[in-house]
């Protein structure tokens, strides 16, 4: 619900393209060995064609996602990284009041560790998370959508600053 409220509120010369990776196997040497899964190819091509990358994440015992950190390890891997240099944006949804505070600490380390260019700020804690949120998935709470546009536009102008710092390189 948090990413799609991002898209929802981006600028209009921004477009949201959710990834699914359910297909990413657990990462195992022996595997690599045998050669990156095209499942992660893929994931990594379509990171490296995107503009920039938007990481909606909960937080689980305090930090990421097994799955998600799983999905992180793949594409850490090989001499071509996705991320480096990739303007990311981070948001956190929790029912817990904190908001995912912990989770974007946590997030923001690997992503330093992957090269990404993260927005620092405005950052996006949405805590409470269940009562921002109708039935439908649709954010109600007025503040949250307005920090979340702010986090949008400040994003976009990111993206472009980070692609002239990476057009002088």
């Amino acid at each position: 619900m948090a990413l799609n409220l991002a898209g929802e509120l981006m600028p209009d010369s921004m477009q949201l393209d959710v990834v699914d990776w359910r297909d990413i196997p657990m990462f195992d040497a022996d595997l690599l060995a045998q050669g990156v899964p095209a499942s992660v190819q893929g994931l990594a091509e379509r990171i490296r064609s995107a503009d920039g990358v938007i990481i909606a994440t909960p937080e689980y015992n305090f930090t990421l996602p097994g799955a998600f950190k799983n999905v992180l390890d793949w594409l850490s891997r090989g001499d071509d990284q996705p991320f480096a240099g990739k303007p990311v944006a981070i948001l956190s949804a929790t029912p817990g009041p904190l908001g995912g505070a912990r989770v974007q600490y946590d997030l923001r380390r690997v992503m330093l560790f992957l090269n990404a260019m993260v927005l620092v700020k405005p950052e996006i804690f949405i805590g409470g998370a269940g009562a921002k949120f109708d039935a439908s998935g649709r954010c109600s709470d007025d503040t949250t959508r307005q920090f979340v546009t702010a986090q949008m536009t400040a994003f976009e102008k990111w993206i472009r600053a980070t692609a002239a710092m990476n057009a002088a390189r």
